[in-house]
């Protein structure tokens, strides 16, 4: 396996030196010895968890975010402890250099860790510690495994416990995942919303509740309300997400922060924001946060009410797009592919489906992280990588619907208008404009008489002789009912 390098400093590409496929090396931790694919950077650790955990599957390779957290938080700890001497020049360097690779995510494939670990994440942290540690050495000249010149624990985790790092990593993956994939998205999908919306202000339609008639409103004002919904939820999200701003970096082990400087910790979080220009901080109290993370539950939270309000969007659509002949048929819908194996020429509202399925897993996974979020145990929370795992597919599931229903639905929609006038015209509801004029009571029984008969409001209406033609035209303006005075 090779991966590309682009570092001129660096000796050779990142390929373990070339090792033959099947080949192994030993590596050695405090438990002895083990045996490592001679072509993955990992080390002892890594494959300890390897052959421990193998459950689900369900790697961190897919979760880049939480690669990419570990690579920016190691990148900022060596920068941290090279600024407070800590570490030599050269190695600093070096981890730099490596830490910067991950990142980047030109190490992937070294990273292949189940979600269903250790509930503080060490494993993680120390596949993190072990990769940047061997391609630190190999850029030096080194050999893999030798931990010499770079030693993962001493130098790569120096001034560091996975219980800290750990929820520092997975708070920097949500914090970008947010600002560069979940925002950007929902931005779009609300815009797309006003926009059409405001294409269609002026096409007056029957409003509905209790999924009964009711008296207009706008095409505009209805597609409005889903943007505004959005838009709503989407402040809820912004104002959880500054909640994971706050690291627990420098708390290392319990939050008492040994073995690390004081002033680790912010300088660790100043390098992690100038990295991503998120205004990351440490932590007013790193006993909170390593205890409980309830930073990552609020987050979620949000998520799920922004989630919400997609499900009704996309329910809204479907149902309003429902027929075309036999249902509500207001809306007409883009035709993406066929609808049926079966039916030909059917259109389904696939895009409404995709929507709600991806809202069923944001609120299944709220449910996994509201309740792991109430698993801090004295100092410690250890449900950490579960929490993570279910946040960032919730952010990338909404992110990427938000996407596909813009592109793929939003943008198509069209007014079927014709369908609209005739509803708009059989609404018996429009029989409120007549409540201030002859009262509550003789309102209603025109109504009733109307629908009993099959007969038109106004038909009723003038029957009934309370209200005359001249009357009925001055007094029930569906579009004037619209609006207040």
């Amino acid at each position: 396996m090779t991966t590309r390098h682009d570092d001129p400093a660096s000796p050779t590409t990142p390929d373990a030196a070339g090792a033959a496929p099947g080949a192994t090396r030993t590596e050695r931790d405090t438990m002895g010895a083990v045996e490592v694919p001679a072509d993955r950077y990992w080390g002892a650790q890594t494959q300890r968890s390897l052959e421990h955990f193998d459950i689900g599957r369900d790697t961190f390779v897919w979760g880049r975010p939480v690669i990419r957290g570990l690579g920016l938080l190691k990148k900022s700890a060596a920068l941290a402890n090279a600024g407070l001497g800590l570490l030599p020049d050269d190695v600093a360097r070096a981890v730099v250099a490596a830490a910067d690779e991950v990142a980047r995510g030109g190490l992937d494939d070294h990273f292949p860790l189940v979600v269903f670990q250790t509930g503080s994440g060490t494993q993680s942290n120390m596949n993190a510690n072990e990769v940047v540690a061997n391609r630190a050495i190999e850029i030096l000249g080194g050999v893999l495994g030798s931990k010499d010149p770079v030693h993962p624990n001493d130098h790569v985790n120096r001034s560091q416990s996975s219980n800290d790092t750990f929820p520092t990593a997975v708070h920097v993956a949500v914090a970008l995942e947010l600002a560069e994939r979940l925002h950007p998205a929902v931005d779009r999908l609300v815009a797309a919303l006003d926009a059409k919306a405001a294409e269609l202000g002026d096409v007056v339609k029957v409003g509905r509740t209790h999924l009964q008639d009711a008296t207009p409103v706008t095409l505009g004002q209805e597609i409005g309300a889903w943007a505004g919904q959005l838009r709503e939820a989407q402040a809820d999200v912004r104002y959880a997400g500054e909640k994971v701003l706050a690291l627990a970096i420098g708390g290392t082990a319990v939050g008492t922060g040994l073995n690390a400087p004081a002033a680790f910790g912010p300088a660790v979080a100043d390098h992690l924001a100038a990295e991503t220009g998120l205004a990351f901080r440490q932590a007013d109290n790193l006993f909170v946060q390593l205890a409980a993370h309830d930073g990552l539950v609020a987050v979620s939270s949000s998520l799920r009410t922004l989630a919400g309000g997609l499900m009704k969007l996309a329910n809204d659509v479907r149902w309003l797009a429902s027929g075309p002949r036999t249902g509500i048929g207001e809306l007409r819908i883009p035709e993406n592919e066929p609808g049926s194996s079966i039916m030909p020429g059917k259109v389904n509202p696939t895009q409404s489906e995709a929507m709600t399925m991806v809202v069923t897993r944001v609120f299944g996974n709220d449910a996994t992280v509201g309740f792991a979020g109430t698993q801090g145990n004295f100092q410690l929370n250890v449900f950490t990588p579960v929490m993570a795992h279910a946040v960032l597919e919730s952010v990338r599931l909404l992110a990427d619907a938000c996407r596909s229903f813009t592109e793929h639905c939003v943008v198509g929609l069209e007014a079927d208008r014709e369908r609209i006038a005739d509803h708009l015209d059989a609404d018996l509801m429009l029989v409120t404009a007549l409540a201030p004029h002859i009262g509550y009571d003789r309102a209603a029984a025109i109504a009733k008489q109307a629908h009993r008969d099959g007969s038109t409001l106004r038909e009723a209406a003038v029957a009934s002789g309370a209200v005359s033609d001249a009357d009925y035209d001055r007094w029930v303006d569906p579009e004037a009912m619209t609006h207040s005075d």
